[in-house]
């Protein structure tokens, strides 16, 4: 099957596919690792709304992929920044969506985003101001049964004066979850605004502040997310947690050996990449509880130049990648994000994300893919 693709000068080259769909594999509750994909929702295209006004969601197809997700036996991490969440998606939707997916897979592995979003940095006063923010939503999720990945808050980095700020809000906060929670460490090549996070632009001292904020609060903390995109900075972090607080790797770029893990210990994994790459995480890891370290590594490891290419600068716009690839896969019927995000990269992005996901053995039903790249194309005029 050929398709013919430009190049970055409009010029078209002939590509001819030549990957094979991934074999299939269901984790099961005793799997190696925990695996979590961060999953994006479906924009609704039939909407009147603008792009920039309350956000549009088609529900059905969003929890019909997360049924897909529970099927693999993968664990769905529930309105974060894949999904949009401050890029699109405002609280009192993250709040509907949890709701959602909490009544359509009560027995499924699932963690929901809780953060500060309704409160606008800049009406962020005190201390006193997140926490009462954060205190909301943590009752709101855990009023429908929720757990909690307790998500970075860009209120807190301009009202924060010092670490010991960080480590009375996580303290405050903490107290009230009823549940262990995953805490979230997300780099400000995501979100700029993060910058500075955990009262310090020095990875050596935001990291004591870390570990004494878990040490302090251990019985309410199941592990850690780290998305610094630096393999270093997290096996640091992972070989100082206390014993039972687990490392969830947020690195969409060396996911595949810091899964594996060392002589000193492995991590979980809670990931935007493992939407797209869901199948090829189940059977990896599948192979992992095998002791098939190679099969788990030669399926894994040709995923990371694609997983690159999403997630390339500005790593913000990691959704419009995973969203394409949706739509290409056929778990939508259009290319329409929330917030028009879909706009948001280049055709080239496109391309090359259609050529290598073809080469990883990413597209489940070729032709369908060749079928709708092609109408991408004429979009463009190609």
């Amino acid at each position: 099957m050929k398709i013919a693709l430009p190049d970055q000068n409009g010029q078209k080259t002939e590509y001819s596919l030549t990957g094979v769909p991934l074999p299939s594999a269901v984790l099961s509750g005793q799997s190696a690792r925990i695996v979590y994909s961060a999953a994006h929702v479906v924009a609704d295209p039939f909407t009147n709304n603008d792009p920039s006004g309350s956000p549009a969601i088609d529900w059905e197809k969003t929890l019909e992929f997360r049924r897909y997700l529970a099927g693999l036996g993968i664990g769905i991490a529930e309105s974060m920044d894949t999904a949009q969440r401050g890029m699109g998606l405002d609280w009192p939707k993250a709040l509907e969506l949890i709701t959602h997916t909490r009544k359509e897979l009560p027995d499924a592995l699932v963690a929901n985003g809780c953060g500060t979003d309704h409160l606008l940095p800049q009406d962020a006063r005190s201390v006193d101001d997140v926490i009462r923010a954060y205190l909301e939503q943590v009752e709101a999720i855990q009023a429908v049964g929720g757990r909690l990945i307790l998500m970075a808050s860009r209120a807190l980095v301009k009202v924060a004066r010092s670490a010991a700020d960080y480590l009375r809000v996580y303290s405050d906060v903490l107290s009230a979850c009823d549940q262990p929670v995953i805490l979230h460490w997300l780099g400000e090549m995501f979100d700029p605004a993060l910058a500075g996070y955990w009262g310090s632009a020095s990875f050596e001292d935001a990291i004591e502040t870390v570990l004494e904020i878990i040490e302090v609060n251990k019985s309410k903390v199941d592990g850690i997310k780290i998305s610094l995109l630096d393999k270093q900075k997290e096996i640091v972090l992972r070989r100082r947690l206390p014993s039972g607080v687990k490392m969830y790797t947020g690195d969409d770029f060396n996911y595949p050996e810091l899964i594996e893990g060392d002589d000193h210990g492995f991590s979980h994994a809670l990931l935007g990449i493992f939407d797209p790459l869901a199948p090829a995480a189940a059977y990896a890891v599948s192979k992992l509880g095998e002791g098939d370290t190679a099969a788990f590594r030669s399926t894994l490891d040709p995923t990371v130049p694609l997983a690159r290419t999403i997630f390339r600068a500005p790593t913000q716009y990691y959704k419009t990648g995973v969203v394409f690839l949706a739509w290409l896969n056929g778990f939508q019927d259009h290319f329409i994000m929330v917030n028009g995000a879909q706009a948001l990269r280049p055709l080239p992005y496109f391309t090359e994300i259609f050529r290598q996901a073809d080469q990883c053995g990413l597209l489940r039903d070729p032709e369908k893919a060749v079928h709708r790249m092609t109408s991408l194309l004429a979009v463009y005029g190609a």
